[in-house]
């Protein structure tokens, strides 16, 4: 995700929730997008937005995180009307939402619904009404749509990408270390990953989902308050998810909306890979007891120090760096 790779950050860390409901209801959708040196794939963004927001009355907001190769210069001469912000700092993917936001809610009348997206998103015909119109729908079990999100496809992929997620347990993550993500996908008790081919045909609700792509209304904005800056890459979306679920407001997918995820090098990049699997953890911690995360961190070792044996080279640093002491501690950058 090539608007999301840490550099030299300078982290801030608000209380999540901490800032109330945004001003400004009503309005446009607001479409934010964080970027971060993201020259080489905005334009095919900017040019698939008409399709993909088709229906869908709508304003841009952009929050650059003090790019270097000339992205908010593309911005404004490919898409004058955008309203950009420039955070002056790589402030992390959590930071940019919470500036767009806070943008969109300045315009006049506000915004009335937000749709957060990757600048290597590439949104299929219609997709962005689709997911508006499945917010606030509630649902059987109590509680309503908060958090909408599409089918996900690979770059010339025909089937989509595993993007629903439950949340960690020490079982699922031992599950994933014994079995590997897919096998143990099928059963709820030993993965987090959703990999049952069924759940992505219908509108399934998830506790979380990949956040490349998601619809959140504005009601479920206002009872969480800002994302978590703390996470200044990975496990943000994760964050938001499971707190908007805490207020009723539940993460479903809406499979007749679909858009292309062009990927990114978390999978390869050993940094990058120890700071999602070190955000895991200390997600995990600031929502259990200390006894459960000691147990959560060993399962997740165990997974990455198994995956290390095969020759991966990124399990190999995850391993080290969750042996360290420093493992728990905030980790806003590698």
């Amino acid at each position: 995700m090539p608007s999301r790779q840490p550099g030299s950050p300078r982290p801030r860390s608000p209380h999540p929730g901490s800032s109330g409901p945004l001003p400004g209801r009503g309005g446009p959708v607001a479409v934010l997008v964080v970027t971060w040196n993201s020259a080489e794939v905005l334009p095919e963004f900017l040019a698939s937005l008409p399709e993909g927001m088709a229906g869908v009355d709508w304003r841009l907001v952009v929050a650059d995180n003090d790019s270097a190769d000339g992205t908010v210069e593309l911005v404004r001469s490919l898409a004058p009307d955008t309203t950009i912000v420039q955070t002056g700092r790589n402030a992390g993917y959590a930071a940019g939402v919470n500036a767009a936001l806070g943008a969109a809610a300045a315009w006049e009348g506000g915004f009335g619904a937000a749709l957060v997206c990757n600048p290597d998103i590439r949104m299929r015909q219609g997709c962005a009404k689709l997911l508006v119109d499945a917010l606030d729908v509630p649902l059987d079990g109590g509680g309503r749509v908060g958090i909408s999100v599409p089918l996900l496809y690979e770059e010339g992929g025909r089937a989509p990408v595993y993007s629903l997620r439950r949340e960690s347990r020490v079982t699922r993550a031992l599950g994933e270390a014994v079995l590997g993500n897919r096998r143990a996908g099928r059963f709820p008790l030993w993965s987090e990953l959703v990999t049952d081919p069924s759940a992505y045909e219908r509108a399934t609700v998830a506790d979380w989902a990949t956040g490349a792509l998601m619809a959140l209304s504005r009601d479920c904005l206002d009872a969480c308050g800002v994302w978590d800056e703390s996470f200044f890459l990975y496990s943000e979306e994760t964050e938001f998810c499971l707190r908007a679920g805490d207020r009723g407001f539940a993460t479903r997918l809406e499979p007749a909306a679909s858009a292309t995820h062009l990927g990114g090098d978390s999978q390869v990049s050993p940094r990058l890979w120890t700071l999602l699997t070190l955000n895991r953890v200390r997600l995990y911690g600031r929502r259990h007891g200390a006894v459960a995360t000691a147990a959560f961190r060993a399962a997740v070792l165990l997974r990455e120090t198994s995956r290390a044996l095969l020759g991966r080279p990124a399990s190999l640093a995850a391993a080290r760096a969750l042996a360290g002491r420093s493992a728990l501690r905030a980790t806003p950058g590698p």
